[in-house]
C-alpha cells in the first residue's frame, strides 16, 4: 500500500486516534455523462471510455458500477465497465472503497447469489481502483477473495484472473506514516476497533506500533509459524512501548462483550462475537507475540483471553464467543515452559469447568500435555505446580485490614471457604459491621470477591483430585509436601482425605521422569489419615498406629478398590462419623468389579442397558462428569448417539507413555413426542464399551476396541460409577407416568 506522502491522503480520525484512509461511508458524487445526462442512460459506450476528462469517466463508472449492482443494464454496462477498468483514471481510496462496500458488507447494494452472477462485471472496476489509489478497504477485499475462491472453475477462466490480482493486491507491501495507523488496523466494523482507538490513542500513537499492530493482523489461523514469531518479536522490541500495547489489547478483547458485527464475508451467520475477522486476527497475533513480553501478567492475560473468549455466550454452553481467539490462546498457553508452564498449566487446568466447546477442550489436553512434556512431568503434576495461594499464609488464612476491624479469609478442612470479621476486642462476627460497610465500601467488595475466587479454586481443586484417585496418581514425598498437605489452598483438601504410603520392600526400582516408581500391584501399601508430626507428617492408621512419611517415600489416595474387605471396613467403621466431612465420596466410594459375564472376554457390558432416562437431566449430568457426544433430538442423526468419557491418565506416567482410556455409552431416542424445540424427551441406555490408545501415539492416535478383560480395574470401576449415578438420578418413570 503506498504510504500517505507518497499519494496525499487525508488524515481522518476514528475516535481519537488518526488513521490512513477514508471516512467511513462517503459521499458519491453525482455522475453524469459528457453529454450532461444521467451516466449510463443515454449516448453510445464510447463516450464514457473516450473523454479526456478521466473524473468525467470515473463518474460514469460509479453510475454505472451502481445500476449492475441494483440490477439494471448490467449487457451494455459489461463492456463500458470492462474498458473503464482498463484505463488508468487516477481513483481515489474513497471512491475505490465505495466500490468494495457496494460489494460485501452491511452497505453492500447486491445480494451475495447476484454478485456471484455478477462476479466479472463489478469486480474489475473495484480492482482497479484499488489497484489505482494504492489503498483500499483491506478486510473486503480479503472477503471478496474468499468468495471467488469457491466460484473456481480451472486455472485459465477469468476467476482465475481476477483472484490472481487479488492476491497481488493484499501482498502490497504497507507502509505507515508517523503517528496514523492503517484503516484496517482496529477497524470501525465491530465495538472492540474503535473502544481501544478512543482508550489508547497515545499509546497506539507511538513509533512502531503501526508497523507491529500490521504485522499482527495477518495471523489467520490458530498457530504461527517460526518466520512470524521472529518477525513479530523484532517489530515488538522496535514498537514504543510495546509490551504495554500488547498489554491493553488483551485487557480490551478480555473484556469486550459479545455483540454482532460488520462482517464483510455475506455467508457468515450473524452470531454475536468478540471482533470482526480482521480485528479476530490482529487479536491472534498479539497473543503469540505476548510469548515475548518478560511481564508477570503475561500468562494471566493470555489465560484470561482464554477463558472469555472460549465461554458460551451468556457464560455458559458449547458456542464460544470466539473459537479462534480461544483455540489461538489456548495453543500460546501450550508453548509456555519453565515457571510459566506452571502458571499456563493453572490456566488450562481451570479451562474444562467453564469451556464446553469440544474443540477448544481438545486443544486445552493438547497444550496441557505439550507444557508437561517440556516440564518433564505428568500433566496431572504439572497442574499442581500452578495452583495459587491467593495470598493465604502458611495457615490458609489472609487477613485484610479494614479500620479497626479484621477481614479474615481462611480456608478450612474439607475444603470450606470462610469469611470472619475481628474486631478490635478480638470479637468474630460473621457479617461485615456497619462500619466497615459504610467507610471501606471498595475494600470490602475486594475481599468478597475474593471469597469467590477461592471458592472457585477449591471447588476445582476438589475436582482434581477426584481425578487422580480414579487415575491412581503416585507422588513423591517431596511434591506430597509442598503441593499438597501443606499447600494453604489444596491442602485443606489433601488432609481430610486417606492417603497411602509404599513401603520400600518389593519396589522394582523403575525410574520416572520423577524419580524412582514402582508398579501398582508390586509393593505393599500403608494406609492412613495425614497427621502433622515434629518432624513432619505421618500417615495415621485406623488402629491408631503412625507411619512418618519419608523424603524417599511415595505416596497416593487411597481408593478401596485396591483394598481387601477387611480393610475397607476397618476404615469405614473408623470414619463412619465423619464420611460427611471428606471432600468427596472416597472411603464409602462405590466400586464396580467385573462380573461373571463381564469376564468372559466380551468388548461390551450390558449391565446398565434398556434404562429409560429423562434426557435433558441425564444429558446435564453427563457433561458435569465430562462425557460428550452429539445430541438426541427429532433431526437428522438424532435417534442415536455415543457418549464417550476420557478417562483420566496415569498420573505417575509421563505424558508419552502408558495406555490412555475412554469408556463409551450407548444412548437411542425414545419416541414419547418431540418437544417445542425439536430435543428428545427421553432416552434409553444401550451396551457400554471401552477403547484404548498408546500414549505414544498422541492426540491423533486411533482408537481400539478392547475387550473388558483387558481394562484395568480402576478404569473400569469409574466408568460404570458414572453410568450407575446417571441411572439412578435420571430414571425416568413408566409407562403413562411420563406426561
Amino acid at each position: 500500500m503506498v504510504g500517505m506522502d507518497a499519494v496525499g491522503m487525508d488524515a481522518v480520525g476514528i475516535g481519537a486516534v488518526r488513521i490512513t484512509g477514508p471516512h467511513d461511508g462517503p459521499d458519491e458524487a453525482p455522475a453524469r455523462a459528457p453529454d450532461g445526462t444521467a451516466a449510463g442512460t443515454a449516448g453510445a459506450p464510447g463516450e464514457f471510455t473516450e473523454s479526456p476528462d478521466a473524473e468525467e469517466r470515473r463518474a460514469a463508472a460509479l453510475a454505472l458500477h451502481r445500476r449492475v449492482c441494483r440490477r439494471t443494464d448490467e449487457e451494455a454496462a459489461r463492456p463500458v465497465l470492462a474498458a473503464l477498468a482498463r484505463q488508468e483514471l487516477g481513483w481515489s481510496v474513497e471512491e475505490a472503497n465505495l466500490l468494495l462496500a457496494r460489494l460485501l458488507g452491511s452497505a453492500a447494494e447486491v445480494a451475495p447469489h447476484e454478485l456471484r452472477d455478477s462476479f466479472r462485471t463489478l469486480v474489475p472496476i473495484a480492482l482497479a481502483a484499488a489497484d489505482q489509489a494504492g489503498d483500499f478497504d483491506r478486510p473486503r477485499m480479503r472477503a471478496l477473495r474468499a468468495m471467488a475462491e469457491s466460484l473456481r472453475v480451472d486455472r485459465q477462466d477469468a476467476f482465475s484472473l481476477l483472484r490472481d490480482r487479488m492476491d497481488d493486491l493484499l501482498r502490497r507491501e504497507v507502509r505507515f506514516a508517523p503517528g496514523l495507523l492503517p484503516r484496517h488496523v482496529l477497524d470501525g466494523l465491530d465495538d472492540f476497533g474503535p473502544a481501544m482507538r478512543s482508550a489508547h490513542a497515545e499509546l497506539l500513537a507511538g513509533a512502531g506500533v503501526a508497523e507491529f499492530l500490521a504485522h499482527c493482523a495477518l495471523m489467520d489461523r490458530a498457530r504461527a509459524t517460526r518466520t512470524w514469531r521472529r518477525q513479530a518479536a523484532v517489530l515488538l522490541a522496535r514498537a514504543e512501548a510495546g509490551a504495554e500495547v500488547v498489554r491493553r489489547l488483551l485487557e480490551g478483547i478480555a473484556a469486550q462483550p459479545a455483540h454482532r458485527v460488520d462482517d464483510p464475508d455475506p455467508y457468515r451467520a450473524g452470531i454475536p462475537t468478540l471482533a470482526d475477522p480482521t480485528n479476530t486476527s490482529l487479536v491472534r497475533g498479539v497473543l503469540w507475540a505476548a510469548l515475548d513480553v518478560d511481564a508477570d501478567w503475561t500468562v494471566p492475560m493470555v489465560g484470561a483471553v482464554a477463558l472469555h473468549a472460549g465461554t458460551g455466550v451468556g457464560g455458559s454452553g458449547g458456542l464460544c464467543r470466539s473459537l479462534p481467539l480461544a483455540t489461538t490462546a489456548v495453543a500460546v498457553l501450550g508453548e509456555c515452559g519453565g515457571a510459566r508452564g506452571e502458571e499456563a498449566a493453572q490456566w488450562l487446568g481451570r479451562l474444562p469447568k467453564h469451556v464446553r466447546n469440544r474443540t477448544v477442550a481438545k486443544g486445552v489436553a493438547k497444550a496441557l500435555a505439550a507444557v508437561a512434556a517440556r516440564s518433564g512431568v505428568t500433566p496431572s503434576m504439572l497442574r499442581e505446580r500452578g495452583v495459587a495461594t491467593l495470598g493465604l499464609d502458611g495457615r490458609g488464612v489472609r487477613e485484610v485490614p479494614l479500620g479497626t476491624f479484621t477481614a479474615e479469609l481462611a480456608v478450612r478442612e474439607p475444603g470450606t471457604v470462610v469469611l470472619v470479621f475481628r474486631g478490635p476486642e478480638g470479637r468474630v462476627l460473621k457479617t461485615a459491621p456497619r462500619t466497615v460497610r459504610e467507610e471501606y465500601p471498595a475494600e470490602l467488595r475486594t475481599v468478597r470477591a475474593g471469597v469467590r475466587e477461592l471458592t472457585s479454586l477449591v471447588a476445582a481443586e476438589r475436582v482434581r483430585l477426584e481425578e487422580h484417585l480414579a487415575a491412581g496418581t503416585v507422588w513423591p514425598a517431596e511434591d506430597w509436601h509442598r503441593f499438597y498437605v501443606d499447600h494453604p489452598v489444596t491442602g485443606a483438601l489433601a488432609r481430610a482425605l486417606l492417603w497411602e504410603v509404599a513401603e520400600e520392600d518389593g519396589a522394582d526400582g523403575r525410574e520416572t521422569a520423577r524419580g524412582p516408581a514402582a508398579e501398582a500391584g508390586a509393593q505393599r501399601w500403608t494406609a492412613g489419615l495425614p497427621e502433622r508430626t515434629g518432624g513432619g507428617w505421618a500417615l495415621a492408621g485406623a488402629d491408631g498406629t503412625a507411619r512418618p512419611v519419608g523424603p524417599g517415600d511415595r505416596l497416593r489416595l487411597w481408593h478401596p478398590l485396591r483394598s481387601d474387605g477387611e480393610e475397607v471396613a476397618e476404615w469405614r467403621d473408623a470414619l463412619a462419623d465423619r464420611e460427611e466431612h471428606r471432600p468427596f465420596r472416597q472411603v464409602f466410594r462405590e466400586v464396580y468389579p467385573a462380573t461373571a459375564a463381564e469376564s468372559g472376554g466380551g468388548p461390551h457390558s450390558d449391565r446398565f442397558a434398556g434404562r429409560v432416562l429423562r434426557y435433558g437431566q441425564a444429558r446435564a449430568l453427563m457433561a458435569e462428569r465430562r462425557w460428550a457426544g452429539n445430541h438426541l433430538g427429532y433431526f437428522s442423526d438424532g435417534g442415536s448417539s455415543e457418549m464417550v468419557r476420557e478417562l483420566p491418565p496415569p498420573g505417575h506416567l509421563p505424558a508419552g507413555e502408558g495406555t490412555r482410556w475412554r469408556a463409551r455409552l450407548r444412548l437411542d431416542l425414545v419416541d414419547e413426542g418431540a418437544s417445542h424445540d425439536g430435543v428428545a424427551r427421553f432416552c434409553s441406555t444401550g451396551r457400554v464399551g471401552f477403547e484404548s490408545r498408546p500414549a505414544s501415539a498422541g492426540a491423533r492416535g486411533a482408537w481400539t476396541e478392547a475387550a473388558l478383560t483387558d481394562v484395568p480395574a480402576l478404569v473400569l470401576s469409574e466408568a460404570f460409577r458414572d453410568v450407575d449415578l446417571f441411572v439412578a438420578v435420571a430414571s425416568a418413570p413408566t409407562g403413562a407416568d411420563r406426561d
